[in-house]
C-alpha cells in the first residue's frame, strides 16, 4: 500500500476479528515506531506488545475509553522516558504503529495514556519502571468493520499565511 493511501485511508477500529497476528508483523509494525521522528534522536521509547488475553483484559477493565482492548489480538502499550519532549516522540512513534498496522491490513485503534489515571496501573501490571510514563495503548487486530467517519473538508482546516475565520462546526 501507498504512504499516502495508507495514511488517506487509515481509520479508528474497535472490532477485531478473533485471530493471532504473527509475530513477524507485530515486529515489523514496532519496528516502524521505533523508527518516528524523535527530539534530539533520543528515542525514549520502549514498547510492550501484551498477547495474553487476561492481561489484555485488566489493561480494558481500568481505562476509560479502551474497552474493546480485551479483544484485540494484540496491544501495543508506548512507553516513554521522562525526557523534555517524551510526548511527542512517543505520540510521533504511536501514528507510526498506527500507518504500519493499516500497511499490514491490519485494524488499530489509539488509547489515551498520558495523564490518565489509569497510566501508573497499566505501568505496574506491565512491569515498566517508574522512569517511564505511558503514552498510549494501541489495539491491533484483524478489523471487522470498515467505518467511514465524517472528516473536515481540506478547506475548513488550512489557512495560508494567516489564520483566518471562516466557518466552524
Amino acid at each position: 500500500m501507498d504512504a499516502i493511501e495508507c495514511m488517506k485511508t487509515r481509520r479508528s477500529i474497535r472490532t477485531f476479528v478473533d485471530k493471532p497476528i504473527p509475530r513477524a508483523v507485530v515486529e515489523d509494525i514496532v519496528e516502524c515506531g521505533r523508527l518516528a521522528a524523535t527530539a534530539n534522536n533520543l528515542q525514549p521509547w520502549v514498547f510492550i506488545a501484551v498477547e495474553e488475553p487476561l492481561l489484555r483484559k485488566q489493561i480494558a477493565d481500568v481505562t476509560d475509553y479502551g474497552k474493546f482492548i480485551a479483544r484485540a489480538p494484540v496491544c501495543i502499550a508506548v512507553f516513554c522516558s521522562n525526557t523534555k519532549y517524551f510526548l511527542e516522540d512517543g505520540s510521533a512513534a504511536t501514528q507510526n504503529i498506527l500507518n504500519a498496522a493499516r500497511a499490514h491490513g491490519l485494524g488499530s485503534c489509539w488509547v489515551a495514556g498520558h495523564q490518565k489515571n489509569y497510566a501508573g496501573r497499566v505501568r505496574d501490571m506491565l512491569g515498566v519502571p517508574d522512569s517511564h510514563l505511558l503514552v498510549s495503548l494501541v489495539a491491533l487486530g484483524q478489523a471487522t468493520e470498515e467505518p467511514d467517519p465524517a472528516k473536515k473538508g481540506l478547506a475548513e482546516v488550512l489557512h495560508w499565511d494567516r489564520y483566518t475565520a471562516r466557518f466552524s462546526r
